[in-house]
């Protein structure tokens, strides 16, 4: 999660006469994002699948009443998390699609070759992020609000759609186009949660990068 602020350090005293430094105050939004970034690296502690607002506040020297002056509730800090996955993942998959998905006129490659690169940004995104990962394959949503685990099975959905359609151009000439492409888009989309879920039960050691090239080509 590089993209945001980097945690701060708690205050501390002047070496020579034990004067507290004063705590620099952070810019307008600054603290919202230090808040979703010590949860994102919290989360990436073994056993860390639930967090208290105490633990998060004490991570970052502050009060929970703190917290709470910038999210209403954990559940709000885990949707920032959500957000900031949504838009990454999707501003990238954009990239790669060009906004459009193929069509019928061309080559088949197009779609399959959409669909790979689609697969391996979104492990590469979990490998360089192994807290999102904890949230994206549900571990530590388990004991929080049903509707974050709903937004993150929603987030898959709309990546085994994307690659639905990638792979429709990838199915021309098949008696059954669309539902072959519908089959090797929940295939791959399996594949990528798996992945990704073996990433976080490894204690982030098995990265999910890995034999990647070989196993697409045995998919697709």
């Amino acid at each position: 999660m590089s993209e945001l602020s980097p945690i701060p350090e708690p205050a501390t005293t002047d070496d020579a006469g034990d004067t507290p430094v004063a705590r620099k105050r952070p810019k307008p939004g600054e603290r919202r994002e230090q808040i979703l970034q010590a949860l994102a690296s919290m989360l990436e502690q073994p056993g860390a699948e639930r967090i208290t607002t105490a633990a998060l506040a004490a991570r970052l020297a502050v009060s929970e009443a703190a917290l709470y002056r910038h999210f209403a509730s954990k559940a709000q800090m885990f949707e920032g998390l959500i957000d900031f996955i949504e838009q990454t993942v999707f501003t990238l998959v954009t990239q790669i699609t060009g906004r459009d998905v193929p069509g019928p006129e061309q080559s088949p490659d197009v779609g399959a070759r959409q669909a790979a690169r689609i697969v391996a940004l979104l492990l590469q995104f979990g490998e360089r992020n192994p807290g999102m990962v904890r949230v994206m394959v549900g571990d530590a949503l388990v004991f929080e609000h049903e509707r974050l685990q709903q937004r993150m099975n929603q987030f898959f959905d709309r990546i085994e759609s994307t690659l639905r359609q990638c792979l429709r151009s990838a199915a021309i000439g098949s008696d059954t186009p669309t539902v072959d492409a519908q089959v090797a888009a929940s295939v791959l989309t399996a594949f990528a949660l798996g992945r990704l879920q073996r990433y976080a039960r490894s204690g982030f050691k098995r990265l999910p990068s890995e034999h990647l090239e070989a196993s697409l080509a045995l998919i697709l």
